[in-house]
């Protein structure tokens, strides 16, 4: 497939977001913003977070709920931006809410009960007044954090760790088209996990050995790590794969449907947005550019979009 390259000179781009207007919402984890993206390329801080600003999702009364992961440390080098480990003035993840018209940000969690978010990542609106979203942990020299899946209410009053650990930790994360199974990607492995919803903050856990009760829905080959996912409206999930530089389509079954290579091996978060949802929005993070491509199918229209 042919793509457009809408906007470069990004710094970590993740977390795109399909607004009314054409424009596309996103994050700049290095630069610590969020970032208007216009049609005709031009960008736009829409706020500044700080931290690590990482998933994003439209909210309501013109707001966007943000993972911000607490910040990371990186390798700086011509087509080469990554994060290496926790920053140094790391204190904790949290989940924001960002007004769009303002740019005030506000913290609605920074912990489950008694423990800290870590390194939240990505996350969906439920659209029954909640949302579900991963956190990866964080990475240190010596020793790495367990990632985990939640479920928050939107008005800040409930947050519950619904699976957890998540060893390799939890990265993209989905609802699918009925709001039945939540789909959590787990980055080091390569393995795209299901869960049956049982309704707010409840999910049906498979015993052991399966770690934290999701099902396996299906393990990737070879040397591939994961990032974010969407869902399309037809149920399929479509994820971000990483090292491989692909974005890899997996149906409800497990069975990889479709491949589509990348012009960079870090091709980490994916969108869908145009009038008919059929138009791929992906985030090339090492190189620092958002793209565009025409997709084979339409993408599931979300809360608040």
């Amino acid at each position: 497939m042919e793509f457009t390259t809408l906007a470069e000179g990004l710094r970590f781009p993740e977390g795109p977001v399909a607004l009314p207007d054409g424009s596309i919402a996103l994050v700049e984890i290095e630069h610590g913003t969020v970032t208007r993206v216009a049609a005709d390329g031009t960008t736009s801080v829409i706020a500044t977070p700080g931290g690590g600003p990482n998933g994003l999702a439209a909210g309501p009364e013109g707001t966007l709920i943000l993972c911000n992961n607490g910040g990371f440390t990186w390798h700086d080098a011509p087509g080469q931006l990554r994060p290496t480990g926790q920053a140094t003035d790391y204190t904790t993840g949290r989940i924001e809410v960002v007004d769009m018209a303002s740019g005030a940000v506000r913290t609605l969690y920074d912990r489950c009960g008694d423990v800290p978010l870590k390194g939240p990542n990505d996350l969906q609106l439920d659209g029954k007044g909640g949302f579900w979203f991963s956190d990866l942990g964080k990475s240190r020299a010596r020793d790495r954090d367990h990632g985990g899946v939640y479920w928050a209410a939107l008005d800040g009053s409930r947050i519950v760790e619904a699976a957890h650990p998540v060893p390799g930790g939890a990265n993209g994360i989905g609802i699918s088209p009925e709001g039945e199974t939540l789909y959590v990607a787990e980055t080091e492995t390569g393995r795209l996990w299901a869960f049956d919803i049982l309704g707010p903050g409840r999910l049906r856990k498979s015993p052991w050995p399966s770690p934290h009760g999701g099902n396996m829905l299906c393990q990737f080959p070879g040397f591939r790590r994961l990032d974010s996912l969407a869902i399309t409206a037809e149920g399929n999930i479509v994820v971000a794969t990483l090292v491989s530089g692909e974005i890899t389509t997996v149906s409800p079954a497990g069975e990889i449907l479709d491949v589509v290579k990348m012009p960079e091996p870090m091709p980490t978060n994916i969108c869908f947005g145009g009038p008919g949802l059929d138009v791929a929005y992906i985030t090339l993070s090492t190189t620092g550019k958002l793209v565009s491509m025409p997709w084979r199918e339409k993408g599931l229209r979300l809360p608040y979009c």
